[in-house]
């Protein structure tokens, strides 16, 4: 799928308006279906690795997806129509800082309401425009089931504390964000939003893809690239992702996680 200037135009004044727009059927499924077959093996490992200490609250899982093989594919990163939306808001010159995902299982809870980033100049109290993205798609239908995001539009441009009166007032309804296997959501992350718990036996990934303005650094992320996986990349795949440590080997790209713990502001 590709985007005319002024459909792009439209998603990112969705984003800049509501926080959040979505582009459906963007991926194909099965490519999603290999993608998920291929994270069963990271859940599991995480799982027994972090049960006793679960980065995200109870079963609910983050799990870093090593830059290679399939996880490296332009074709969802450097997504035409994706990038379209994302250079609208952040510019040309932006990067790709993230890949990940977020996976709760049956005995999750709803976590508390919350922003993935906080101010630029917390002194201020101003809002700016988007300096910070999310853009994610599931691995599995998200039905009210298995832990859709809830997300409070418009509050990406308000202090936290008027978006949390609005929400507590019922003035800002909290949305539901189902999604089937296929589509994308890109988000602004300050805006007030929550997991919700997973009821089912089945796993619920949602892959997210950081993309911000070039001068934002979050030390907390990166994404490990193999030297022999950045030089067959697009060039504008290599740009966006200009600022990422690179190694020598797959092996050696894949021996560290990031230690992305505090995420709640």
């Amino acid at each position: 799928m590709k985007l005319t200037p002024e459909q792009a135009r439209a998603h990112a004044d969705e984003v800049r308006e509501t926080s959040l727009t979505v582009l459906r059927g963007l991926i194909p499924v099965e490519t999603i279906d290999r993608w998920n077959a291929a994270f069963q093996p990271l859940l599991s490992a995480a799982i027994q690795r972090e049960r006793d200490n679960p980065n995200r609250g109870p079963e609910r899982y983050y799990v870093t997806l090593p830059f290679q093989d399939l996880w490296a594919d332009p074709r969802i990163f450097d997504n035409d129509a994706i990038m379209a939306v994302v250079e609208e808001l952040v510019g040309a010159d932006g990067v790709m800082c993230q890949l990940a995902s977020d996976t709760p299982c049956l005995g999750s809870d709803y976590q508390d309401l919350h922003r993935d980033t906080q101010l630029l100049f917390p002194e201020s109290g101003v809002e700016t425009p988007p300096y910070q993205l999310a853009v994610n798609f599931p691995l599995v239908d998200v039905t009210d089931e298995n832990g859709p995001l809830e997300y409070a539009p418009g509050t990406h441009m308000m202090s936290k504390a008027e978006g949390m009166a609005k929400v507590e007032s019922g003035e800002i309804p909290l949305i539901r964000g189902y999604m089937n296997r296929g589509d994308v959501i890109i988000r602004d992350v300050r805006h007030i939003h929550r997991g919700t718990p997973n009821k089912t036996g089945v796993p619920r990934p949602m892959v997210v893809i950081g993309y911000s303005r070039r001068w934002l650094f979050r030390p907390e992320v990166n994404i490990r690239i193999p030297a022999e996986v950045l030089v067959g990349l697009p060039e504008r795949a290599r740009r966006w992702l200009r600022f990422n440590p690179v190694f020598e080997s797959k092996a050696e790209a894949g021996q560290q996680e990031e230690s992305y713990r505090a995420f709640a502001y």
